[in-house]
């Protein structure tokens, strides 16, 4: 057989390969993790910005809780996520290999403490004796635990439900529950017949802050570091679309209808929601207050008081080997 055919045979052939491959590397599925919240992060994902971006097939699963999260990155199968405070500490004090890369948001009012009208809670004190639901491990537990802390309530003086956001609106529909304490859009439903005796921005005065936080398998992160610094950007570029000019999310703006169609909510509802969260620029998140010392403090002091709780059986005697800022800090160069 000609030399010369066997040799264009043989390029064509690379030639192929390497354009199957590039395809195969630009088309990655990867799975990232989202409570759905009404945030600018899902205008972004609802245009599929994130896989422009990245390169990657970005798809998006919607958890109901951060034990939920916890389990699918532990398993391999999610790969980013967002994730509260609260089941952070529990997930990197019990091993699992993830790191925390950025600040999703910081909760304020987004979650918050609702009593049920008709059951006679007025203020917290009124809470003895009561049943309160919250999805246990979560952002809302620990506020929830801080804010009886605070009022001088033991645990074991009201009774503590765990359910699901799903299971907290049918609980309250049937009266079994008196109080809970959760995030939209259950929030939002069971306030149509109950009142808010105090949000997470007030615990946090008191010494229980909570955010939530971006995730990642560290393996995955020190593999793909092009991708994780595209990740990033593009989160910074639409929370500043809100920390920039908030007054242009109006119920018939793009970007609300956006939001809304990709979490489900009505753009009145996300409207509703959103000063609930503040949203922090990369360069406030590089600060000590935060990604630069104060969220490591922040998971170490968390990770304590669920020991104290016996949620946990082990305290890290170092959270800040949890945090990487490299991909941050690249973002913004």
């Amino acid at each position: 057989m000609n030399k010369s055919f066997l040799k264009a045979v043989s390029f064509a052939g690379v030639v192929t390969f390497t354009s199957f491959y590039s395809t195969a590397q630009a088309e990655q599925t990867i799975a990232v993790g989202t409570f759905g919240d009404p945030t600018p992060m899902q205008w972004a994902a609802h245009v599929h910005k994130f896989s422009a971006a990245t390169g990657w097939n970005v798809k998006w699963r919607r958890f109901g809780s951060g034990s939920d999260v916890i389990s699918a990155m532990a398993s391999g199968d999610l790969k980013i996520s967002e994730l509260g405070s609260v089941p952070a500490a529990i997930a990197l004090s019990q091993g699992v290999n993830i790191e925390v890369f950025a600040v999703d948001y910081v909760i304020g009012k987004s979650e918050s403490l609702i009593a049920r009208n008709g059951t006679g809670i007025k203020t917290l004190a009124d809470l003895k004796g009561k049943r309160i639901a919250v999805p246990f491990g979560s952002t809302s537990d620990f506020s929830l635990r801080g804010a009886l802390k605070h009022t001088g309530i033991k645990t074991s003086q009201v009774t503590l439900l765990n359910m699901s956001p799903n299971q907290i609106v049918a609980a309250w529909k049937q009266g079994y529950i008196d109080a809970a304490y959760i995030w939209p859009p259950a929030q939002t439903e069971i306030l149509k017949t109950g009142h808010r005796l105090v949000g997470s921005n007030q615990v946090a005065a008191w010494g229980y802050p909570t955010f939530n936080a971006w995730v990642v398998n560290k393996r995955f992160a020190e593999t793909h570091k092009k991708q994780m610094i595209a990740f990033i950007k593009e989160i910074n570029k639409v929370n500043s679309t809100y920390i920039d000019n908030p007054s242009s999310w109006t119920v018939s703006s793009p970007v609300v209808q956006a939001v809304a169609a990709q979490t489900g909510d009505t753009p009145k509802q996300v409207l509703e929601s959103i000063p609930g969260y503040t949203f922090l620029t990369a360069q406030q998140q590089l600060t000590p207050e935060w990604m630069g010392g104060g969220i490591a403090k922040a998971l170490k002091s968390t990770a304590m008081l669920l020991k104290k709780e016996g949620l946990i059986s082990a305290v890290s005697d170092n959270y800040a080997k949890f945090i990487n800022t490299e991909y941050l800090r690249d973002s913004i160069k």
